[in-house]
């Protein structure tokens, strides 16, 4: 599995991706996103939105089922790309009690509300925040995402 900026991804693999998933916001997956390649199809996708200056929020990650059980090591990898980017915290959005659990599993810390959105819009689900530390990533990590799915 190769993690990879999706404006340096041939824009005729992206359009065939999102055809297939309609729900992914192409427009901000193009800026702000990041594909998972295998075998050189994109089987999934991110987006690492800035909200203000080190604070982003992870939205919108998608991977295949057969993927699933590398879903832990992607996040880790979503972690590194941040902490390039100097990030202080990262913002997720949760529908799913599987994704609570590993999310927790992973440090990250339950939220009763988000300040960047109406809370309103978003009523179900659960919002988390990962504080960055100053530990150093490898770039080779980022750049070269290696995983067996």
């Amino acid at each position: 599995m190769n993690l990879v900026a999706a404006k340096h991804v041939s824009i005729e693999k992206v359009e065939h991706f999102l055809q297939q998933n309609r729900d992914v916001n192409g427009n901000a997956l193009m800026q702000h996103g990041y594909v998972v390649e295998i075998e050189q199809q994109i089987e999934g996708c991110f987006i690492l939105e800035p909200m203000e200056p080190g604070v982003y929020w992870l939205k919108q990650l998608h991977v295949t089922k057969k993927c699933a059980p590398s879903l832990a090591v992607l996040l880790e990898s979503v972690l590194a790309i941040a902490k390039q980017r100097h990030a202080k915290s990262v913002y997720v959005h949760s529908h799913q009690p599987v994704v609570d659990l590993l999310l927790d599993a992973l440090q990250f810390h339950p939220q009763k509300k988000n300040e960047f959105v109406d809370s309103q819009q978003m009523k179900e689900g659960n919002w988390w925040v990962y504080n960055v530390s100053k530990m150093s990533y490898s770039q080779d990590r980022v750049d070269n995402t290696n995983i067996s799915c």
